[in-house]
């Protein structure tokens, strides 16, 4: 494949925004969707629109098989070894509030901890500060040095009194754009006794992953930052948790019997998917599966890092500008770029490359204690997809360069 076709399936990088090509930036944010995907909402929207599991008819049968297909897909994808493993649920956020309310109902007392890095996602820390409010527990931060990189060595001598029961981490920050040593921190962490969540929201696009062999025990995502429809997302948790966790929420299709004198509940993953599922979105992830292990093809790939290498030294050379997220290895860093300029508000930048045709974000990614460890109110994101191309990348630098020189 080239990137020519690869760009052909997504439409929407066609498009024209105030009379200027569309550059699309904001990947870390939300992904744009290929007509495959498009096509198979559509498909289950019009001619398999059921609820799940429940009827005997045929379009309750054939929604039924798509969504458990999109099971056995996502593990596949993941090296997840039974699709039991895999829950589905609205994205990374709602995965990850799963586990911080299960595992506390489960395994938390009063004074046990919980680590997460300063690097977090807002959704990978409020969910653990709320479960730590409740539970009577002690949340614990990991910090970055000041290139971003996470302080593993610091991490023995957190866990070495024994009361920290799970760590959550990013795979990749969406701010810093590091890949964190994920495989490392894991095997420290089970060394003490303590459990491993990976926040995969930026992860699942720019590695391939394994989670068998990286050895977490929960590993989330969205799918709308891969190219599936939003409102999906996967959880996958080793079996013996899922089995001795309690149920998230109560409903239809997570219970086996109701009594007035009680209810026993399905067995997992079905235990945690009450209610009525994203009937026609959580089958896109097929599709965005497929068209995701496309753009892993040394065609597309290479390109890619090139694009990446271009913009990062462009950023690096510039003297204006403060990049945040700069690995010891090169090779750590992916496409997504976080910096600040010099006399320049990241808001005001971000308003003229909108005008310019570039859509990247602006603020605090969802990361305040992040900034607020940088010192800063905010920053300006641009994030590349493989679907970018380097005559894009070139000119959003020579955009830049003309924005700055607008606003100093």
């Amino acid at each position: 494949m080239t990137i020519e076709q690869l760009r052909g399936q997504f439409p929407i990088l066609g498009e024209k925004v105030y009379g200027r090509p569309l550059v699309y930036l904001d990947n870390a944010a939300t992904s744009q969707r290929p007509l495959s995907v498009v096509e198979k909402w559509e498909q289950i929207t019009l001619k398999s629109n059921a609820n799940l599991h429940r009827a005997v008819h045929k379009l309750a049968a054939d929604a039924t098989a798509e969504y458990e297909g999109a099971r056995q897909a996502a593990a596949d994808f993941i090296g997840a070894g039974d699709a039991h493993e895999i829950v589905f649920t609205s994205g990374a956020t709602a995965a990850i509030n799963l586990v911080a309310f299960c595992f506390g109902e489960a395994f938390i007392k009063a004074g046990d901890k919980i680590i997460v890095s300063e690097e977090e996602h807002h959704s990978n820390i409020v969910p653990w500060q709320m479960m730590a409010q409740r539970k009577g527990a002690v949340l614990k931060v990991l910090p970055v040095d000041d290139n971003g990189q996470l302080r593993v060595d610091m991490l023995d001598d957190m866990l070495s009194d024994g009361k920290v029961r799970l760590l959550s981490v990013a795979h990749i920050s969406n701010v810093l754009g590091i890949v964190n040593p994920v495989e490392e921190i894991i095997a420290k962490c089970h060394k003490y006794g303590c459990a491993v969540l990976v926040d995969g929201a930026q992860g699942i696009v720019h590695q391939k992953v394994d989670v068998t062999a990286m050895g977490c025990d929960f590993y989330a995502f969205s799918g709308h930052k891969l190219y599936a429809a939003p409102g999906t997302g996967v959880l996958y948790a080793k079996k013996e948790w899922l089995d001795a966790f309690p149920p998230y929420m109560g409903g239809g299709e997570m219970i086996e019997t109701v009594r007035w004198t009680g209810t026993t509940f399905a067995k997992a993953p079905h235990k945690f998917e009450a209610g009525t599922q994203n009937i026609s979105g959580t089958p896109t992830l097929v599709p965005a599966f497929e068209i995701a292990t496309r753009m892993r093809e040394q065609s597309i790939d290479s390109e890619a890092v090139a694009v990446k290498d271009f913009v990062y030294e462009a950023l690096k050379g510039n003297p204006l500008v403060r990049l945040f997220g700069c690995p010891d290895r090169p090779e750590d860093k992916i496409p997504l770029f976080s910096f600040c300029v010099d006399g320049v508000h990241h808001e005001d930048l971000a308003l003229i490359l909108d005008k310019m045709g570039f859509a990247v974000r602006s603020g605090q990614m969802c990361a305040e204690p992040l900034m607020d460890r940088f010192g800063v109110t905010g920053m300006l994101r641009a994030s590349f997809a493989p679907y970018n191309t380097m005559e894009e990348a070139q000119m959003f630098i020579n955009a830049l360069d003309k924005a700055v020189k607008m606003l100093r």
